[in-house]
């Protein structure tokens, strides 16, 4: 089984009076495929999958489903909780759907010990036959997945083939790949993409590929083909509008950007989420104009 890898993105969930805009997220996901992203990532953090109902949560999965479709692109379904039977029925409805595999941020908040971080994600694993991809992201969840568990899951559950590591670490990257070079990771941190594909990575999970996916799909194609001066290039060109995305709190600058450029018809958070800052926003503009967004 070929796992969803390469360049992948982590979609925004745009919202219309309050609810989730489906002909918007519709759209958005046919805009990836058009533009050579490999597999689609709905319902992550990016995707604000903290504030979404379950109902929500399930329906961007099945839109993604629906949406790629008899399309090459993957589907690599957000999973993820605090609460492990959350996460297992979440995983159980995205495997139902149709989604070809599955990734699942370590639980937030609650900050349980390795061991805890290994039975849950054990029961995710045995709840379906997807594929899962661990998902390490500790700025935002409190709780690092430690390497030495990121192993002992690769090597006791069939189904965990990967991780996306979003540490910031390089040498995280070069510890897990060097212990178990067939693990799949993928770069989740847009900044760094292009040392950790020459490290060994597999492909990217992108906030930034929302807006300029044909630029990251490229970027990634070109590492995986062992063009590291192309790959390295493109990654130069995009690291001023990569820095401008974290601003403020992933997905604010994001969306904003996909707003100004005409991507989606509104601008809409989740509290706690709010727009970005009026000095922000035109720090955002500003570094637009630096590239072409390909329309819908």
């Amino acid at each position: 089984m070929k796992y969803p890898q390469g360049a992948t993105t982590a979609l925004i969930t745009p919202f219309k009076n309050g609810k989730l805009d489906e002909e918007s997220y519709a759209a958005l996901i046919k805009r990836q495929i058009n533009n050579g992203i490999d597999a689609v990532c709905p319902v992550g953090t990016t995707g604000e999958s903290a504030t979404l109902s379950h109902d929500e949560h399930k329906r961007c999965i099945e839109i993604a489903v629906e949406v790629t479709k008899g399309t090459t692109t993957k589907v690599l379904a957000g999973a993820g909780s605090n609460a492990t039977h959350e996460a297992v029925d979440i995983a159980k409805h995205a495997e139902s759907c149709g989604a070809d595999a599955l990734f699942s941020v370590s639980p937030y908040y609650n900050k349980p010990s390795q061991e805890g971080l290994y039975q849950h994600y054990k029961a995710i694993a045995e709840a379906v036959e997807l594929p899962v991809m661990l998902y390490n992201v500790p700025g935002r969840t409190g709780v690092d997945i430690s390497a030495d568990t990121v192993c002992r899951l690769f090597d006791d559950l069939p189904n965990i083939y990967g991780i996306k590591e979003a540490t910031g670490s390089l040498e995280r990257t070069v510890e897990l790949l060097s212990r178990r070079p067939e693990l799949v990771l993928l770069s989740g941190d847009d900044a760094i993409d292009f040392p950790i594909l020459a490290n060994g990575g597999a492909g990217v999970t992108s906030v930034t590929a929302n807006l300029l996916p044909d630029m990251k799909s490229a970027l990634v194609h070109a590492a995986l083909k062992g063009d590291f001066k192309a790959a390295k290039k493109m990654n130069d060109t995009l690291y001023p509008i990569n820095k401008v995305m974290f601003c403020e709190s992933n997905p604010i600058p994001i969306k904003a950007a996909m707003y100004i450029a005409g991507l989606i018809p509104t601008l809409e958070y989740r509290l706690p989420l709010v727009q970005p800052s009026a000095d922000n926003m035109k720090k955002i503009e500003t570094i637009l104009k630096q590239y072409e967004i390909k329309g819908l």
